[in-house]
């Protein structure tokens, strides 16, 4: 029998994922009381069906290959993997698509969990249907926070809808390897996966409209572009898809703008995502998609929400993550999360009117200077912070430096080893505004260029940071050298 069931808490959370756990671990810390909502798994995407299993798939590729890049240890593995245990590797860090850790560990912080689809009925308003079968109307003393993330953006490509495809979710959980796969996409998720399913024995072939990882330096892009080459992936970039159709056999054929096709068991679809705002209620508080337009959010530098019903006199509503639309990167996210929680927590006891400063506990400042991101490909693909042109268009005098990583650390590192590395500089204020670094386990020199533009080290000073010997990390000081250092 179906219960109506009341309940109140200083803080809903729609969305136990990796930003909502975050946000309401953070409100917590802060004294106040809190609930996630979700419908799913707790963990969300990021723990089942893209970082993790992701990075489970690609990691045993990289590995093997790295050993194969040097001698003595070439000699010592075998050729290929074994993509049974592979699988079996994912499904580890996948827990096996069960939640029983995380749920213990919301518990153990004092969070509470209704498993249900919620959505907003009003100003501090949430109903859930729960999946136990109990209806629950909660109410939020102090705010609500849309942690809901993202899902795939499906191309108008004609045929697709008609046609059995995989988004990143059932790729990340296949439980067998394809003979062929096509991948629609150039970007982060379909570059990583592409490599991925070659290297597990899939054929692939990666077809995009534009180029490959067209957000990074072409530079870098052409080293990964050559790897995937390397693995037997058919690259066909610049290359419009037509329609696709299924074949007698089941299988999938591509139809290219300007002829040609490609032909495959399965297809995946990694052209992009977009904030999961559907079903929750928003437009019951004012904020509704324009005619013909997907809902987009736009928030503060604490994450709350601007509009809604209410909520620009007295704060209640919130985003972050994905469903924030703003960077759609998990460990960004958990960063808005952290932020978010300890502004609704402050604002709370008195302690934050407002907006919050820039850089404080409570911004989520990073966001417009200093964004890390790394592409899992072999090569790997790392950067941060702005391009010279993104820089150029916020108004500051930038110039760049680059150079391929050839240095002691990186020749004992791999046979062979290729990479390419490129700082941006602030001309006028002589720190850095931007990194990019391509080849094998470049992502470990990342974070000391993510300090370096938080911190707005000066060059003069960072010149005095000597890389240990022999490392890669002594790109850094030929960077410098070439820089004029």
């Amino acid at each position: 029998m179906t219960a109506q069931l009341e309940r109140e808490f200083d803080v809903i959370v729609i969305g136990a994922g990796a930003v909502g756990e975050n946000v309401a671990d953070r409100v917590v810390q802060g004294g106040l009381t809190a609930v996630l909502v979700e419908a799913e798994l707790v963990g969300g995407e990021c723990s089942y069906w893209a970082c993790m299993p992701s990075k489970a798939l690609l990691r045993p590729g990289t590995a093997l290959h790295g050993a194969q890049a040097v001698s003595g240890a070439a000699e010592a593995v075998t050729l290929t993997l074994d993509s049974a245990a592979v699988l079996k590797r994912r499904d580890y860090f996948t827990s096996n698509w069960q939640d029983d850790s995380q749920v213990k560990w919301v518990e153990d912080t004092g969070i509470e969990l209704i498993r249900g689809h919620g959505w907003i009925t009003g100003p501090r308003k949430v109903e859930v249907a729960g999946l136990d079968g109990n209806s629950y109307a909660l109410t939020a003393r102090q705010a609500v926070v849309v942690a809901t993330g993202s899902t795939p953006t499906a191309p108008p490509l004609e045929g697709l809808a008609e046609v059995d495809y995989w988004t990143t979710r059932e790729a990340t959980a296949v439980s067998e390897i394809p003979d062929r796969l096509a991948v629609l996409g150039g970007g982060v998720a379909g570059t990583e996966l592409a490599q991925a399913f070659a290297r597990l024995g899939a054929s692939v072939t990666l077809v995009a409209r534009g180029a490959l990882l067209g957000a990074f330096p072409e530079e870098a892009a052409a080293l990964v572009a050559a790897g995937l080459r390397a693995d037997g992936i058919a690259l066909k970039l610049r290359t419009g898809t037509e329609r696709v159709r299924e074949n007698d056999d089941g299988s999938l054929t591509l139809e290219l703008a300007g002829g040609g096709t490609v032909t495959a068991d399965k297809l995946l679809v990694t052209t992009g995502r977009h904030p999961a705002l559907e079903g929750i209620g928003l437009e019951r508080v004012g904020l509704a998609a324009a005619e013909g337009k997907e809902l987009r959010l736009s928030t503060d530098s604490t994450g709350l929400v601007l509009g809604g019903t209410g909520n620009d006199a007295d704060p209640w509503l919130y985003a972050a993550g994905d469903a924030a639309g703003n960077v759609m990167l998990t460990h960004q996210g958990k960063y808005e999360a952290r932020a978010t929680g300890d502004a609704i927590a402050a604002r709370a006891k008195g302690e934050l009117s407002g907006g919050a400063a820039p850089w404080s506990r409570y911004a989520r400042t990073a966001n417009d200077h200093a964004i890390p991101n790394v592409v899992f490909t072999d090569p790997e693909l790392a950067n941060v912070g702005r391009t010279v042109q993104q820089a150029e268009r916020a108004g500051l005098r930038a110039s760049s430096v680059e150079l391929p990583i050839q240095v002691a650390g990186s020749s004992l590192h791999a046979e062979r080893y290729e990479g390419w590395a490129q700082l941006v500089v602030d001309e006028d204020r002589r720190v850095l505004l931007g990194a990019t670094f391509a080849g094998p386990d470049v992502a470990e020199l990342l974070h000391a260029a993510t300090i370096a533009i938080v911190g707005e080290v000066p060059l003069d000073r960072l010149w005095h940071a000597v890389p240990s010997y022999p490392t890669i990390s002594e790109v850094w000081l030929r960077l410098l050298e070439e820089y004029g250092l």
